[in-house]
């Protein structure tokens, strides 16, 4: 279990793993699908850095202004994650606007490591989304957005057909344990429910939102990437950032 962890951490972060926690030929691939379980205590840990970032440099009169701050905290949640999210979000804007509607074409360009104009408009505006939502937010939102949008992304690979054969992305889809994924999710809504309080009926546009994104998938590519679960990522972060601002601004 440990383990699977690990490589959870290894892969949606940058934070130094153990080398005896590295993934070799050896392991099972049931720990790739038990290290979705994780990716929202993954969320938290980042969530709980930003947070923590957040605090530090609002005891720092040189950097009290809002907008140097949000600057930071964006660098920081980019180097973090080390922008391997913002890459699936890159080549999934350019697959959906380079592939008229073909699933063949679409899945290709995902492949191809170049980045078009599509991607780089998508790139700026989530950055500019999240940079002008940080000037706003809360430390509970701060902290959950990580968390929110990695359970989305577990319950994604937990519902999804998984199209690219081969890899460590159709084993965990394969190999994660369904029940535990639900249980999982359980906590983090109840975790949720208590931070944000009369706001989190939010969360029903969070749902609707992340519905829609898989729906989208599954009507373009039959199922999902890693490419688009990584921009399901991005856009369910810069979701939640955007719905509690606006709903505590009601």
């Amino acid at each position: 279990m440990i383990k699977a962890f690990f490589i959870a951490l290894g892969l949606l972060t940058r934070i130094p793993v153990p080398k005896i926690y590295y993934i070799n030929k050896h392991d099972s691939e049931n720990l790739y699908g038990w290290s979705v379980l994780f990716y929202p205590l993954i969320g938290s840990l980042i969530g709980g850095l930003l947070v923590f970032v957040s605090w530090s440099l609002s005891l720092l009169p040189l950097l009290s202004n809002g907008l140097i701050q949000a600057g930071i905290i964006l660098l920081v949640w980019v180097l973090i994650t080390g922008a391997l999210h913002l890459d699936g979000l890159a080549d999934s804007a350019d697959a959906w606007l380079g592939g008229y509607g073909d699933q063949v074409r679409t899945l290709e360009i995902m492949k191809d490591p170049y980045s078009g104009p599509a991607a780089v408009v998508v790139l700026v505006l989530i950055l500019l989304l999240k940079f002008s939502s940080l000037i706003f937010i809360d430390w509970e939102i701060l902290l959950l957005a990580p968390v929110i949008a990695r359970t989305s992304v577990m319950v994604l690979l937990a519902t999804t057909p998984y199209v690219r054969v081969g890899g460590m992305g159709e084993s965990a889809v394969k190999h994660l344990p369904k029940t535990s994924a639900w249980f999982v999710l359980i906590i983090v809504l109840a975790l949720s429910i208590f931070l944000l309080k009369e706001d989190s009926w939010g969360l029903i546009i969070l749902f609707v939102i992340a519905y829609l994104l898989r729906s989208l998938m599954i009507k373009r590519i039959s199922g999902t990437t890693g490419d688009t679960a990584g921009a399901m990522l991005e856009v369910m972060e810069v979701s939640t950032l955007l719905v509690f601002i606006l709903l505590s601004g009601v």
